[in-house]
């Protein structure tokens, strides 16, 4: 194989066009480097942007969302507190009912207890709540039950009492619905 004997004027002419050639190859492919960079570079901004919003508007909604729920949750646990506060009041309530129920020899069918509400009388703090209350028994019972809740719940007061006679071709049992009122001291208001 032979080479072309090329003159050094020849050869610094070739190798001048193959310099060129191979920086016009590399201008061209800077360039497109340079355009696509720039594309991705407004494409990451317009994200950006478009992620901030949406961030800053769901944390907010998010925030929103989170008071509404603690102020929900915080009303929900004052009730609680102040159901278990009624509760204390209601299970001492009941625990005398039953026992002079008991004593009475009548059975209590329901009970229901009001929210306790405070009052003032002469100048004396009060907390009061209702009972509703269905018994049955004999009807002797049932009379000596509401003599003894007058009598022997001191800080309760019948309002009043209902008598439910079956008629005598029935084998039902007598039944009433007592309504009462019941007192707590809470001190001077």
């Amino acid at each position: 194989m032979k080479f072309i004997k090329l003159s050094k004027t020849s050869w610094l002419i070739l190798s001048a066009g193959l310099f060129v050639v191979v920086l016009a190859g590399l201008g061209i492919t800077r360039s497109q480097q340079l355009q696509e960079h720039g594309k991705l570079e407004e494409d990451l901004g317009l994200s950006q942007k478009t992620l901030e919003k949406i961030q800053i508007t769901d944390l907010r909604q998010q925030s929103d969302e989170l008071q509404q729920r603690i102020q929900e949750e915080q009303l929900q646990l004052d009730e609680a507190k102040n159901r278990l506060d009624q509760t204390v009041v209601s299970v001492d309530v009941t625990d005398e009912f039953f026992s002079i129920a008991e004593y009475c020899n009548v059975l209590v069918e329901s009970m229901g207890t009001t929210p306790i509400q405070p009052n003032v009388y002469e100048s004396i703090g009060l907390s009061t709540t209702a009972l509703h209350i269905e018994v049955t028994g004999e009807l002797p019972d049932l009379i000596n039950l509401v003599i003894s809740l007058n009598n022997d719940f001191t800080t309760g007061l019948v309002k009043s009492f209902q008598i439910n006679i079956p008629p005598s071709s029935s084998n039902g049992t007598p039944s009433a619905n007592v309504q009462m009122i019941i007192y707590s001291y809470e001190g001077k208001k």
